[in-house]
């Protein structure tokens, strides 16, 4: 037997240790000007048949005690229905033990397709869905070229949830750089109570090559915000929160590890944000620490 297999080239962190199925190649939209993924890939839908010749491959290599799934690449949901519910039902015939199969989503893709179709995939055994927002300033969402409208991006994840996906929800601190962190932060957590998703993950804008927010930064067009304006940002996204999610920053890229439950771990969070703030008044390996942050490349 062949054991090629075409692995999806990203996926979260949280994915670290599931099983790396690909579903598309490329992304559908690829216009944000933050991202620096998929630039040198065509997008293009996987043939079903092509597919499943992959999880045969894996089956082969790992047997049947596989628990977590992630599909990629950017947008799996932009394929048919029926052809996604066909692998998904494959996949589980082939590893009757996994517990946990997600794949990224857009919230337009979300947003626009059917309540019927997502049930359809959440019966097939799709369970949690990776979602950017980035963003809940509409004025922001636009610059950036995210190519959904705040109102777009809450009912995509309202939808997710109805059909009973869980919701993983990302923000992208200091997207607003120096000049809009406060709108960004106001709208975002607009945006995320209006959602109520069941997980918000931050990531923290460090430009990367290849990708046109980085081409901006270095013509001097975009100012890349401060550690400290950053996380005064998340102080206001934390301190207008009202949900009941679970908010994790499980990334190299963030200045400070802010985790917890909310609403119960709001207030040790803030404070965990203000004791740093505090200390980089003073504090000048911390701020060299953090100055190096800013230009970490190949995320």
């Amino acid at each position: 037997m062949s054991f090629s297999y075409d692995f999806p080239p990203y996926r979260p962190p949280s994915e670290a240790f599931s099983m790396l199925l690909r579903v598309t190649r490329g992304c559908p939209w690829n216009k944000c000007t933050f991202c620096s993924m998929y630039k040198m890939i065509r997008f293009e839908r996987r043939k079903v048949d092509e597919i499943k010749r992959d999880i045969d491959t894996a089956y082969s290599i790992y047997g049947k005690a596989i628990p977590r799934v992630f599909i990629g690449d950017s947008n799996s949901l932009i394929i048919k229905t029926k052809d996604f519910q066909d692998v998904l039902l494959y996949l589980y015939k082939k590893f009757p033990n996994l517990e946990r199969v997600t794949s990224y989503a857009r919230a337009k893709t979300l947003f626009k397709k059917p309540i019927d179709e997502l049930k359809i995939l959440r019966k097939a055994g799709l369970t949690r869905l990776h979602i950017g927002l980035e963003t809940g300033d509409a004025e922001l969402l636009a610059e950036i070229k995210k190519g959904a409208t705040p109102k777009e991006m809450i009912e995509g994840v309202k939808k997710a949830k109805q059909a009973g996906f869980e919701t993983s929800v990302y923000l992208l601190l200091g997207i607003g750089g120096n000049e809009k962190w406060q709108s960004h932060a106001k709208g975002s957590a607009y945006v995320l109570n209006k959602m109520d998703p069941d997980f918000i993950r931050v990531r923290t804008l460090i430009p990367q090559p290849y990708s046109p927010i980085y081409d901006q930064m270095e013509k001097g067009e975009f100012v890349l915000a401060s550690p400290e304006t950053v996380l005064k940002e998340e102080y206001m996204i934390i301190e207008r929160l009202n949900v009941h999610s679970l908010y994790l920053s499980d990334h190299v890229s963030n200045y400070l590890s802010v985790e917890g439950k909310l609403p119960e771990d709001k207030k040790r969070m803030l404070s965990s944000i203000k004791e740093v703030l505090d200390r980089l008044k003073e504090d000048e390996e911390l701020k060299r620490n953090f100055e190096m942050k800013r230009y970490l490349r190949n995320l």
